[in-house]
Order: C-alpha cells, then sequence, then structure tokens
C-alpha cells in the first residue's frame, strides 16, 4: 500500500485489472530462483517448487486454510462462508454460512477461524468477522460431522472498529491453550485516535483470553501482562497497525507477527508478553511522521522491507516439515500486492537473514500449515491454493 489503504481495498482496484493482465495459468508451477548450491552464512538454500494442490477446487475470496488433527481441511471465505474438503475426495461443502450478518466490504468480512484444540472430540470451534455495525466479533459456534449450524452461534467478545479499515482478524490457539486475537488499530490512517500506543483500548493488541474458564464468556490468564496492573487485562502485547497474519512455531512456541506497513516499511516481530511494538510512533524501525523520536521504550521489528519490495506484509509460518530439510526453521512470509515470497532465518550470531524464494503473481492472502508441517500459499485472486515443495 503507498498510502493509507491496507489490504483488501488495494485488492479491489486490482482485481478490475484482472481481466487486462496475463497471469500464469492455475496448473503452472513456479520454480525458485535459488541456486541450491549456493552457500549463505552456512546455510545452503533448498531449490523450491510451489505447486497447485486440490486441483478440483478453487474459493471464492479465501483468507484463510486450516486443518484439524483427522486432516479435514477448511476455507475461510471473506464474504461470510466456511467451505470443508478432504484431500481424498476433494469436494468442498459448506462448513458455516453467516453471511447474513458477516459485513463483508472492504477489508471487512469474516477473516479468521480458530479449532478448538479438541475440536475432533467437541466440534467447537471460533470465528472473528465484522457485522453491520463494523465491529469486530469474536465467537463460538458448534459442529457435528462437519456441519456447523449457524444458530449455535455465542459471541465471546465484541469490539468496535472507529474506521472500517485494519481489522486484523486472525484467531489462533497457542501451545498454552489460551485463544490470541490480533486487533488493528482501529483503522484510517496514521492511527489518528492513538489506539496503538492506549493499553486502555483493545485496539492495535494482541489479546489472551481463557475460553475455557469457568467465568463466561472467557477468562483472563493470570500471567497477562495487565494483570493487577495498569492498562487492559486482556491485552498480551500492543502497540500494532495491522496484524493481519500471524504464527505460532509449532517447535518453540514463538508468535511471528507480520504488522503491515503503513507508507514506507512492513514488518516482521516476535511477539513477547507485555511487549510495545512502536506503532504510531515507529514504522520499523524508524520514527513516523518525525525525524527524531524517542525509540528506547519500544521494541523493535526483528526484520523490515521497503516499499520498494512489496506494499502488504502476508504473514506465513516457520517451517516445521519433514520433506524439506534445508528449509527447518525457516519463516516464510509474503507481500499481498508484489506476490514476493521469502524466507526469513536466524544466524548464528542471532541476526537474521532474508531469502527471496519465490517471485510469483498471486494476491497472497494468507499462507496455511497442515498437521505435518508443510506450508501453503492461498491466493485470494483466484481463489487456488499451492503447497510449497522441494524440487
Amino acid at each position: 500500500m503507498k498510502t493509507n489503504a491496507s489490504i483488501f481495498i488495494v485488492l479491489i482496484g486490482f482485481l478490475l485489472l484482472v481481466g487486462c493482465i496475463d497471469k500464469k495459468t492455475d496448473n503452472q508451477e513456479v520454480t525458485s530462483p535459488i541456486d541450491a548450491n549456493q552457500n549463505n552464512d552456512d546455510w545452503t538454500p533448498p531449490k523450491l517448487i510451489l505447486s497447485p494442490v486440490f486441483p478440483e477446487l478453487s474459493f471464492n475470496l479465501p483468507v484463510g486454510l486450516y486443518q484439524s488433527k483427522q486432516q479435514q481441511w477448511f476455507v475461510v471465505e471473506q464474504t461470510g462462508k466456511i467451505k470443508t474438503f478432504n484431500e481424498q475426495d476433494q469436494q468442498s461443502a459448506i462448513f458455516l454460512d453467516i453471511t447474513d450478518r458477516a459485513n463483508y466490504r472492504g477489508e471487512m468480512g469474516l477473516l479468521g477461524m480458530a479449532l478448538d484444540p479438541e475440536f475432533d472430540n467437541n466440534g467447537r470451534f471460533f470465528v472473528s468477522y465484522n457485522n453491520h455495525d463494523s465491529q469486530s466479533i469474536i465467537s463460538i459456534f458448534q459442529s457435528s460431522q462437519y456441519v456447523a449450524a449457524s444458530d449455535t452461534e455465542k459471541n465471546v467478545m465484541t469490539v468496535d472498529q472507529p474506521y472500517s479499515n485494519h481489522n486484523g482478524g486472525q484467531i489462533s490457539f497457542g501451545n498454552d491453550g489460551f485463544l490470541y486475537i490480533g486487533l488493528g488499530d482501529g483503522g484510517s490512517g496514521g492511527d489518528p485516535k492513538n489506539n496503538g500506543q492506549n493499553t486502555n483500548t483493545l485496539l492495535g493488541a494482541i489479546l489472551r483470553i481463557d475460553v475455557n474458564h469457568e467465568t463466561l464468556p472467557y477468562g483472563i490468564p493470570e500471567d497477562n501482562p495487565f494483570v493487577n496492573s495498569d492498562g487492559l487485562d486482556e491485552i498480551y502485547a500492543y502497540g500494532l497497525r495491522n496484524p493481519w497474519r500471524w504464527s505460532f512455531d509449532k517447535q518453540t512456541g514463538e508468535l511471528w507477527l507480520a504488522d503491515v506497513g503503513q507508507n514506507q516499511w512492513e514488518e516482521i516481530n516476535m511477539i513477547k508478553p507485555g511487549g510495545n511494538y512502536g506503532w504510531n510512533v515507529m514504522e520499523g524501525f524508524h520514527c513516523y511522521q518525525t525525524e527524531n523520536c524517542q525509540q528506547t521504550p519500544y521494541l523493535s521489528p526483528i526484520f523490515e522491507y521497503s516499499h520498494n519490495e512489496g506494499q502488504s506484509v502476508t504473514g506465513g509460518y516457520v517451517y516445521r516439515g519433514q520433506t524439506i530439510t534445508a528449509l527447518q526453521g525457516v519463516y516464510v512470509y509474503g507481500d499481498f500486492v508484489s506476490g514476493q515470497i521469502w524466507g526469513l532465518r536466524k544466524t548464528a550470531n542471532q541476526n537474521y537473514q532474508n531469502f527471496l524464494l519465490f517471485d510469483t503473481e498471486l494476491a497472497i492472502s494468507s499462507f496455511a500449515e497442515d498437521q505435518a508441517g508443510n506450508i501453503y500459499v492461498i491466493d485470494y485472486q483466484s481463489g487456488r491454493i499451492n503447497m510449497i515443495t522441494e524440487q
């Protein structure tokens, strides 16, 4: 995004041009430009292929892909539906339809899903969407035999949004069993209400709640950083602009978060409890709207890139699969506007190296991880899903 617009507002204009742009065909493999014999800091990047999977399936504006422990797949469509399928028959069916209450408009709509850790036994799952009052809603639904009834909805949290953009929308369970919720700064441009630096609002923050607590609809984990101090108890970390996609490393439990930037910088953060990540004083490593600012209170990102390389970061996953040995421990992420996909790895001296893995024409709305640790790429434009494999 070159101005204040963020992920999906950019796409509105982009989709109008689709008929005039020559795109790669759905079944064409994209080869990584990396030389497999190249050696950087004792690490040889693998030669990778971006391979189409589930060729019989395409989805309408997909923004999320999730797999249960029993390997059933779920696709979140921004317009308000969740589709489900398995790899054997590849026939999708409607799992949940809340188009009557999810307000799909610009960046709003059905934005995220989290399967309960015991989903295969209890059928419980959570969704994140915007209602027709433009509020951010976190709700519980109940399902049986991979069908969810829309009338089983129970509200967990409602958050007012002053503007229509920067809704965040990602929700996920951590290794600790708590539900984490990402919310943007409330929108507009430059955070005019200063929500990012205000710990008395839930906006511009990662929240952490206990949805199994005896207190309904949720409890507060006792080790949340603002318990018994100034600031809302739900807040886990703050100072964020629009944490569109983030994930937990399934091996270490670390929370990797991509925060969509304003006019110049996109950033990757390693989230720590109580951390203040600087927005709207900082954009990446840089002072925002001033040449000099006090930087010491803020946690810096682990990596940033400029708008010369991309304009809307889409967070991915640390690769923990078993089939691409050289990719182990590498954080794979991309950019919605440029279509580039990178790998970010920590070096022996605790710095980070970034490597271009793919230069695609995909509108990368999200990444996904299966139970085996393989990584998938979701194309918002075509509705197709690709998997990263070794050549």
